[in-house]
């Protein structure tokens, strides 16, 4: 049953002007309804005659805020975090984690599940259980819940929430909007994981005010999400932002999505593992292969330290183009791998130097976020949000 408190929403919000107007409030505020007013090119009378109705049914809210000197104290408008309530979900390969967030995205509880198989059922049963877990623990959360976020790494098509490819995952054309709508009775938003963390970016994070940047991850798999011209952008089918799949050697190793020389075979964990075992060294997992290049001395040490620099000059042509395609003012690296960045990361800004048009490289900044597992659900539930005010927040 749909609570009525969504359709509430869904029509205070209906009206594209307002959607915008709630919008600047949610990621610029607290801001006076004159400032409202600059940011989004109206006349003070239109501020005036639409804001009414959100004031009124509390989703903004308008305090006095003291002013230095002489003069009046100044009304500020701030968003009314505890009106609602969302949950964002990521799906991982080894674990489904998820949060409950208020409407400014702040983590009310925060749970996480191990899955022991990356099928559909065991992945998609854990976030309904997760999202029930969630709605339980907060006071009355059920009845003030937007929606659910879910971030899931390949090929997602946001217009049908549908998994089309997952080389991670294994997973091919699966469902997951659908039975997981049916499971806890919310609207479902699903999209590319990174695409999660490009907007949980955009709004709390290094991408604040950039219009134009580029989320790129790394471990396990290579990821993009892009924002441009403000907007996050997926493409026709949700596609874009495969940067990890961009085919840098034909005659290189083979990739997890069947082809060769693709970024993610050459910058990945496995590249990096793969080096070091082929030297005759044992290496299960990419935190030995960490210890080994941050080991005092050794031969051991030399290979690991050369497996991430070759990993990262890898990344770097690949981020070079990047910077040569879309000209991004900044590119921000996050994921599990980023906490090695000091092992690939020179390597890296070399190689995009080295390897990018002009002035791309220059005109681009590089930032590291690790980016925990809270920020990549969290973004999942700034989805919910964005959908709810009919995709006017970037």
């Amino acid at each position: 049953m749909t609570s009525p408190s969504r359709i509430l929403f869904s029509d205070l919000v209906g009206e594209r002007t307002r959607a915008e107007m709630f919008a600047t409030v949610l990621t610029e505020g607290p801001l006076s309804r004159g400032r409202l007013a600059r940011h989004l090119g109206l006349a003070p009378s239109s501020v005036t005659r639409m804001l009414p109705p959100l004031l009124e049914h509390d989703y903004v809210r308008e305090s006095t805020a003291p002013q230095g000197g002489r003069g009046r104290p100044r009304k500020m408008l701030r968003l009314n975090p505890d009106k609602h309530v969302v949950v964002g979900v990521k799906i991982g390969p080894a674990q489904v984690s998820a949060v409950i967030t208020d409407m400014a995205a702040g983590v009310l509880a925060r749970a996480e599940e191990p899955i022991g198989d990356r099928t559909p059922r065991t992945a998609l049963s854990a976030a309904a259980n997760l999202t029930r877990r969630l709605l339980s623990e907060v006071p009355e959360a059920a009845d003030r819940a937007l929606g659910v976020g879910v971030g899931v790494g390949g090929h997602v098509d946001p217009g049908t929430g549908v998994c089309r490819y997952s080389s991670l995952l294994g997973w091919n054309q699966v469902d997951v909007a659908g039975p997981l709508k049916k499971a806890t009775g919310l609207p479902v938003v699903v999209n590319n994981d990174v695409n999660t963390l490009a907007v949980a970016e955009r709004w709390f994070g290094r991408g604040r005010g950039i219009d134009t940047f580029a989320v790129v991850t790394v471990g396990p798999g290579i990821g993009c999400g892009l924002l441009l011209g403000g907007a996050l952008f997926s493409g026709a089918t949700g596609l874009a932002g495969e940067f990890g799949h961009l085919p840098l050697d034909p005659a290189g190793p083979l990739c997890g999505c069947g082809r060769r020389g693709c970024v993610e075979a050459l910058a990945g964990d496995r590249a990096v593992l793969r080096h070091v075992r082929d030297a005759g060294f044992v290496c299960a997992t990419i935190e030995e292969a960490i210890g080994l290049a941050r080991s005092p001395s050794g031969s051991a040490r030399t290979v690991a330290r050369a497996a991430f620099a070759d990993a990262g000059a890898a990344l770097g042509r690949g981020l070079a183009g990047l910077c040569n395609l879309l000209n991004p003012q900044m590119i921000i690296i996050a994921g599990e791998g980023a906490a090695s960045h000091d092992l690939f990361g020179p390597a890296m800004s070399q190689a995009l130097r080295e390897h990018a048009f002009s002035d791309a490289a220059r005109d681009c900044s590089l930032h590291v976020d690790p980016a925990p597992h809270d920020l990549w659900a969290r973004g999942a539930a700034c989805l919910v949000i964005r959908d709810a005010v009919d995709g006017v927040l970037s």
